[in-house]
């Protein structure tokens, strides 16, 4: 260490007053700004994974034209094989097989026209969140028969409430007339109000009987072991699949909610560069007040013959330091926040919890990402912004003859 370097270090201890503050400043920016950066991630993370786990999942396997001809020509004509062929890929969690059959509902007071859908119950309670938004009476069980599972925006339509009963007429999937009566099991809220509206379900064991469809499927559901995969594991699907037959994952069947998604990614990294810019200008003012207060003693050091560039290495030594130990501090407290609020997500009340489903969302607490990634981006970050918000006072400083500086008041 030379002996500016050493005049640097003595600085500090010699003012340690003037050191803790600026160490305070940056520890607290560099800690704020890790929290935030990771809440954002994390809340970006919740919606995407409640908007994909609500009903949708993860990964979807059609018929290649039923999206655009939706009819019973377009089924999956083989389900129970495809299904014990999946099984077989260790990054397949789960598989299970829906029937989207559309049909008219009748109650005493109204008839309305609805998709209904087979589901079986014990597999959907972990693929999607049917189960858990049930707002009154029971979820399905394997061995219901003619058991109906209901949104609630649909149960208002129709008038009717646990326990009643329903008259429904459909076609079967050999286009055969098929009709029964039904009671009301279950009414679920998800909160997305077209959902509730036009959604109910039925067990698949009994709906394959009534609708003609055992061994059929409108689609087959995919839950990976690793859901961060899914693109990758969607295609690996499409490697065995018949060729009428095609696997997406929730990245191509939801594009326009993905760029939805990506658009608020974009609001979120501005809010963030704001708050970049008031941290900067925050550390900018108070070294600029630092500096300028020091202008006597770098006179004095440049009339006993330190040059402008020893001067600036003092202090820029002196701010590397200090930035150092506020950056290692400031990361390690936003770290352990981030890891903290990542196992104990911030809990939303039970009025947020009503107004967040009155858009869609299930969200019951939000977490933050921890992200070792991250958090080291935003330590260098703030140990950059520290080092540059020396440089324009310390510059300014250098610019004072030594008599100017020994006399500035």
């Amino acid at each position: 260490m030379n002996h500016i370097n050493k005049i640097a270090y003595k600085n500090i201890r010699a003012n340690k007053k003037r050191s803790m503050i600026t160490i305070f400043l940056s520890l607290s920016g560099t800690a704020m700004l890790i929290f935030v950066s990771t809440f954002m991630d994390g809340y970006h993370n919740k919606m995407l994974q409640n908007a994909v786990e609500l009903y949708p999942s993860y990964i979807q396997i059609h018929h290649k034209e039923f999206k655009d001809n939706p009819n019973f020509d377009n089924l999956i004509f083989n389900r129970d094989k495809i299904i014990q062929k999946l099984k077989l890929n260790p990054q397949i969690n789960i598989v299970t097989s829906r029937f989207e059959a559309s049909v008219l509902l009748s109650s005493l007071d109204k008839s309305i026209g609805v998709m209904i859908t087979s589901i079986e119950p014990l597999k959907e309670q972990h693929i999607s969140k049917l189960k858990q938004s049930l707002k009154k009476g029971e979820y399905l069980d394997v061995n219901d028969t003619n058991s109906l599972y209901v949104g609630n925006e649909l149960a208002k339509r129709l008038k009717v409430d646990i326990g009643d009963k329903i008259t429904f007429v459909g076609t079967g999937a050999d286009y055969s007339f098929c009709a029964d009566i039904v009671k009301v099991k279950g009414i679920f809220q998800t909160g997305s109000y077209e959902f509730d509206l036009n959604s109910a379900f039925l067990n698949q064991s009994y709906f394959d009987k009534i609708f003609i469809s055992d061994n059929l499927a409108t689609s087959l559901i995919v839950l990976p072991t690793n859901p961060k995969n899914s693109q990758i594991l969607s295609d690996n699907i499409n490697m065995v699949l018949d060729k009428e037959l095609v696997s997406k994952s929730w990245q191509e069947f939801m594009e326009s909610f993905v760029k939805a998604m990506e658009l608020d990614s974009i609001f979120g990294y501005f809010t963030l560069f704001i708050f970049f810019i008031v941290i900067f200008f925050v550390i900018l003012i108070y070294t600029l007040l630092v500096v300028y207060s020091r202008i006597k003693e770098i006179g004095v050091l440049r009339a006993i013959g330190t040059t402008k560039n020893q001067i600036l290495q003092m202090l820029i030594f002196e701010s590397i330091i200090l930035s150092s130990i506020s950056v290692v501090i400031g990361g390690l407290i936003g770290a352990y926040l981030a890891y903290y609020f990542s196992i104990n997500p911030i809990e939303l009340g039970a009025d947020y919890n009503e107004q967040f489903k009155q858009y869609g969302l299930m969200a019951t607490s939000l977490p933050t990402e921890f992200n070792l990634t991250t958090i080291f981006r935003d330590m260098v970050i703030m140990f950059v912004l520290n080092i540059l918000s020396t440089l324009y006072p310390i510059l300014n400083v250098n610019k004072y003859k030594p008599v100017e500086a020994i006399n500035h008041v």
